[in-house]
């Protein structure tokens, strides 16, 4: 039996709030984080990923009390990020409620730290969220950025994923921020390129714009199709992706 293709909101947050931009820049309000994720459990989102957009820059942790009350809300997995550096913030994460844990910025300055999350609590928990852009002299032609997107590493994209896959991360959650916001569709290349190099989960994320372009995201060989702005200010429908998907052949939950 084919695993069904997950559909998943998420929810960028901002001192409390759901915000959303184009490249990460000029953010704008898009609603309280606990009654979106709510509304999206009941309109069938399969998962919803939270991620505290400003905590790395801002050097500090994940807003936890938000996930919390997102937690006694929400009944589909939770996947929360933003500011996770140590298994300590994993197991905090953990305890408000979430059931994976993406990490990103501090595992780049420290791989390690994927190897360390693995042993305590399993593959299962840990996402490795890379935010990769065309560019940046590498050989795969991705360059992994941090700091949402702000800042670039001169990290190959491609190996950084088939390390994190060694080291034990349980999925990928690949985010183009060429196409973040844009709406033009997920980066298609970038997908096929990456999902080359490792069979573990793979959540496609940036550039949605149209049920069509979840469908194409899945036959580059995503497992899960994630995005924010659409499904915040109304364009698309988990249901309009679901049937999308369905009448492309693709099991759904």
């Amino acid at each position: 039996m084919p695993v069904a293709i997950r559909v998943i909101p998420c929810l960028d947050v901002d001192g409390g709030r759901v915000v959303k931009g184009v490249h990460f820049q000029n953010l704008r309000d898009a609603g309280d984080p606990v009654e979106l994720a709510e509304r999206y459990s009941r309109e069938g989102a399969d998962e919803i990923t939270f991620l505290d957009v400003s905590a790395s820059t801002d050097g500090r942790g994940t807003v936890r009390d938000v996930v919390g009350r997102t937690a006694e809300q929400v009944f589909v997995p939770l996947t929360v990020g933003g500011g996770v550096r140590s298994v300590e913030d994993v197991d905090l994460l953990l305890r408000a409620g979430a059931d994976k844990v993406s990490v990103n910025t501090a595992a780049i300055a420290r791989p390690e730290l994927i190897d360390e999350i693995a042993a305590r609590f399993g593959s299962q928990v840990l996402v490795i969220s890379v935010d990769a852009r065309r560019g940046g002299g590498t050989s795969s032609g991705y360059e992994v950025t941090t700091h949402g997107g702000r800042k670039g590493t001169g990290i190959d994209a491609v190996a950084w994923v088939r390390e994190a896959a060694e080291r034990g991360v349980g999925e990928i959650l690949l985010n183009s921020m060429d196409a973040d916001g844009t709406t033009g569709g997920f980066d298609l290349e970038m997908l096929t390129d990456v999902r080359a190099v490792t069979t573990l989960p793979l959540v496609a994320s940036g550039g949605a714009g149209t049920a069509a372009h979840f469908v194409e995201a899945a036959r580059a060989g995503a497992n899960a199709v994630l995005a924010a702005s659409v499904f915040h200010f109304g364009t698309v429908s988990i249901a309009q992706v679901k049937d999308a998907l369905r009448e492309a052949g693709f099991p759904v939950r």
